[in-house]
């Protein structure tokens, strides 16, 4: 039998009082993932282990059968394969966002919705004028900083013979909050150069043609750097080598981490022409690559990221549209080619980003498998309350991907 998990990035949320008490998953249209749900068995699952950040990066890695406690380096790292950097032994890889402040707050964590053609640009002059700073070079060493441009605000930060000894804040944890706050903390060089490079970034990108036709216009602008999640390359063992039964895989998503995962897994990234990571993504696009891939691989992984930022951005409207979206124009499709073949579906987000909080929360997801031939449970609609009753009941991380290739 073939596999395919198709997961809701940030999905699962909380109920709202505007919604009547409901999650949005409760509350949205969406008969395929219900009508999978009630035709096939569901569960809850904790995808971010104890300590851990409750990260897209932790979850999607635990949900795909890792043990974090062993192959866990950071968002940096992940990215870094996924743009094609091949990261040397003394590289200190971080994810970096170009976002938004005002007033000296966080306002977004994506920059005002920053494209990647103009966010190549910005690349660009950071590493002539920031990266190549002569104090910079003078103050912590010259050729130790380079920037890499990866798609709309996410990007990469290298910094050679830097100490991942640090703690960052990730900024689409802390919106609305003072950004001096979250400055990096730490006693290593690596904390004071990061935050060197953080606000000189300011400075640098307010005087940017780009930004000063943003604030002519009354718009956001990418107005600062923000580096997280950093670590050194990572050690995994490929999804075939946990489960033979996968001689080859496929992973489809616009989002740099989730492919970086797919290369360390040894799955074939799959590149979908309008593939954005917002709710304006090519969802038919996506379906049809996966129904291609299963022609031919036997595990496909895809991942859409719009219910996250709709979630980050506290859009409840854009949210419940986005799991329409998904349900109708991903979910649907794909069904209706595999319904009558020996294909495994899986539905379920990574983490909850619940639309009032704008944050990932630690919290267990729903979570739904479904083959022609499976025992239904007594579940009837896919969200969080329901599948509380699920046969699966309460899995642990790696517990579900060992569960999903069983069934």
């Amino acid at each position: 039998m073939k596999h395919i998990i198709i997961l809701g990035d940030g999905m699962a949320d909380h109920a709202i009082e505007r919604l009547g008490g409901k999650t949005p998953l409760q509350y949205a249209e969406k008969p395929m993932m219900d009508m999978l749900a009630r035709e096939g068995r569901c569960g809850r699952l904790i995808t971010v282990p104890e300590g851990f950040p409750p990260g897209s990066e932790v979850a999607n890695t635990a949900i795909l059968g890792y043990d974090l406690n062993k192959v866990y380096e950071g968002r940096g790292p992940l990215e870094a394969a996924s743009i094609g950097y091949e990261m040397e032994e003394n590289d200190l890889a971080l994810r970096c966002n170009i976002i938004t402040l005002e007033d000296g707050r966080i306002v977004t964590h994506n920059g005002g919705n920053l494209q990647t053609e103009d966010a190549s640009v910005l690349i660009d002059y950071l590493n002539e004028n920031l990266a190549n700073d002569p104090e910079i070079s003078e103050r912590y060493g010259k050729g130790r900083v380079r920037f890499i441009c990866g798609i709309q605000y996410r990007h990469l930060l290298i910094i050679k013979g830097g100490s991942k000894d640090i703690v960052c804040a990730p900024p689409h944890d802390h919106p609305g909050e003072e950004w001096k706050g979250l400055l990096v903390k730490g006693e290593s060089e690596t904390a004071s150069l990061l935050n060197d490079l953080i606000i000189r970034s300011q400075e640098l990108l307010s005087k940017h043609p780009y930004n000063i036709e943003r604030a002519r216009r009354g718009e956001r602008q990418a107005n600062s750097i923000w580096p997280w999640s950093g670590g050194y390359r990572p050690s995994m063992e490929t999804i075939a080598a946990q489960f033979p039964e996968v001689k080859s895989g496929s992973v489809i998503s616009a989002v740099d981490l989730i492919k970086g995962i797919g290369h360390y897994a040894g799955l074939k990234i799959i590149e979908v022409p309008g593939a954005t990571g917002l709710a304006d993504t090519n969802y038919e696009g996506k379906a049809q690559a996966a129904i291609k891939a299963l022609l031919t691989d036997d595990f496909v992984f895809v991942h859409v990221e719009a219910t996250d930022e709709a979630g980050h951005d506290g859009d409840l409207d854009l949210k419940l549209r986005a799991i329409n979206y998904l349900d109708q124009r991903l979910i649907r499709p794909i069904y209706e080619a595999v319904k009558d073949q020996d294909v495994c579906i899986a539905v379920l987000p990574d983490h909850p980003t619940p639309v009032e909080m704008r944050i990932h929360v630690n919290e267990p997801v729903p979570f739904l498998i479904w083959h022609k031939g499976i025992e239904a449970d007594s579940v009837q609609q896919y969200d969080e309350v329901s599948c509380v009753s699920g046969s699966y009941g309460l899995l642990r991380l790696e517990q579900f991907m060992k569960t999903f290739m069983k069934s």
